[in-house]
């Protein structure tokens, strides 16, 4: 869990640093790709699903461990997608450069 939250806090900061919108559902300012989006272009998701895992390891939760591939299913397919497609409209080919050296998730 220390680790998912070490990663959400880096990338928040890396947010914080280049002065754009952390929220999803406002307009980007900036493309980040410094700190840990050199490694992962999704690191808050990537962050949220290891203290998700955390937590249902610590709470000995066998149902959430099993859910989580449904839930990283839906969050690829109606969250990431959307936010790709919107950040290379935005960004253009700098995204696009972006998105063939980075890997979505690790």
């Amino acid at each position: 869990m220390a680790v998912g939250g070490l990663l959400a806090f880096s990338a928040v900061y890396n947010f914080g640093r280049k002065g754009t919108n952390l929220r999803p559902d406002r307009p980007s300012s900036a493309l980040v790709v410094a700190g840990p989006y050199r490694f992962t272009r999704n690191p808050m998701y990537l962050a949220l699903t290891i203290f998700y895992l955390g937590v249902a390891v610590l709470m000995q939760s066998v149902c959430a461990v099993l859910l989580l591939p449904f839930v990283l299913f839906v969050i690829q397919r109606k969250v990431i997608r959307r936010e790709e497609a919107y950040l290379e409209r935005r960004f253009g080919a700098a995204y696009t450069r972006y998105q063939s050296e980075v890997r979505r998730w690790l």
